[in-house]
């Protein structure tokens, strides 16, 4: 598949996705000292849904734009209060959204003075729209290289606290197998650091064997989140969307056990809607 970020900004993946960042983000900023950022496969930042390619799909209606349309419970909204202020400081008008922050712009707005991040694209015509989004920014740090390059390339950060998120665009056979190597690569570099590896759910029994191969690794502290809005099929439009989490701050499971619910209900697009978390390697074994 074809995962370039334009054409599915705001998605039902992007909301899972964002709504953790921010959260780890969010963890982050408890303790005073500084922390660095690392987004190996950034896009563009920021995303203007009017644009053909945002159009072309529309996957934005049936994701933020259901969240925002959306009243949750006070314990739900307080989840998803740091990702959803980044959305609306985007758009004019609280609840009408034309613009879509990815990843690297949820970071920089949650980010403090003193901290830093790191953005890499390898597409170039997203690397260069990428570069103009923070040629004025000096805390950001952009580069137009490959992925799994700059994931080696830029580890361990200074700091020795920090974020990594790997979002590959999976246009290519062996991205699986890529992830793999680069979570162990990340943790030989930087074993105290939060890792969020983002992959699509289609071919379930990839799948499987993916996490599989990432558990045989035997890193500490592994967690796998999953959503379905609707029964996954191998072929058509994405079905789930999972992320596998390094280091998780010790709040997130029982963060997810409270959003992952409402998510799946305000999502839902067919039978088959379903969520889980699940611990592949740590103190606790679970699943939900």
């Amino acid at each position: 598949m074809n995962y370039r970020h334009i054409y599915h900004a705001g998605n039902f993946a992007d909301v899972l996705k964002h709504a953790v960042l921010a959260l780890v983000v969010e963890h982050l900023k408890l303790k005073e000292q500084p922390f660095r950022i690392v987004d190996t496969h950034a896009g563009i930042g920021l995303y203007d849904l009017a644009s053909e390619e945002a159009q072309k799909t529309g996957e934005w209606r049936d994701g933020i734009g259901r969240i925002l349309a959306d009243t949750p419970p006070a314990e739900v909204a307080e989840i998803l209060a740091p990702y959803l202020d980044v959305v609306r400081a985007e758009n004019e008008r609280r609840n009408e959204i034309v613009r879509y922050p990815g990843s690297p712009r949820v970071a920089r707005r949650l980010m403090r003075p003193g901290d830093a991040l790191v953005v890499n694209e390898a597409h170039t015509e997203d690397a260069a729209r990428l570069k103009a989004l923070f040629a004025k920014d000096a805390a950001t740090k952009t580069l137009a290289i490959d992925g799994w390059t700059a994931l080696k390339a830029v580890l361990p950060p200074k700091e020795r606290r920090g974020l990594v998120l790997i979002d590959p665009p999976f246009e290519e056979p062996g991205e699986f197998r890529r992830i793999v190597e680069g979570l162990s690569a990340a943790h030989r570099r930087f074993a105290t650091g939060t890792v969020i590896v983002w992959y699509p759910v289609k071919d379930t029994r990839a799948v499987r064997a993916f996490l599989r191969d990432a558990a045989a690794l035997a890193i500490p502290k592994m967690l796998s989140v999953e959503l379905f809005v609707r029964t996954p099929f191998s072929e058509g439009e994405l079905s789930g969307t999972g992320l596998l989490i390094l280091n998780p701050p010790f709040t997130l499971e029982a963060k997810l056990r409270t959003l992952l619910p409402y998510l799946t209900r305000v999502l839902a697009r067919a039978k088959g809607a379903e969520s889980r978390v699940e611990w592949l390697t740590g103190e606790r074994i679970t699943s939900s």
